[in-house]
């Protein structure tokens, strides 16, 4: 696990980034980011008995929402009390157009969790 892993989970059979996102509160851009070195871009190479790790301890968003069909990053930003900038900064995979990652799981926080883009 990477260094400063302050939770984790252990995959099982049927897992998708997307569901152990929903289950645990992790953004799906965060467990994809944080696990770079075992989840390819995909995420489609996950091993049963796997264990990831959610979240760096100071770097972990836990305020999350899964995006429905529809919606679009300025109705997800306005809903969370968030500007869309705080938004797309914490999920950088976006880009401006929302909508084209129904059952995404966002991180909605106000703070600012992704340093690195």
């Amino acid at each position: 696990l990477p260094e400063g892993c302050d939770r984790n989970v252990t995959v099982r059979a049927g897992d998708t980034c997307d569901k152990i996102s929903a289950a645990h509160s992790v953004s799906t851009y965060q467990l994809a980011a944080v696990n770079s070195k075992v989840i390819d871009s995909g995420c489609d190479n996950l091993a049963i008995g796997e264990v990831l790790c959610l979240g760096i301890k100071g770097q972990d968003c836990k305020v999350t929402q899964v995006l429905k069909g529809g919606e679009t990053c300025h109705d997800i930003a306005k809903a969370a009390g968030i500007t869309e900038k705080t938004l797309l900064a914490n999920n950088p995979n976006l880009g401006s157009d929302c909508s084209k990652y129904t059952g995404e799981v966002l991180c909605i926080a106000k703070t600012i969790y992704v340093k690195n883009t």
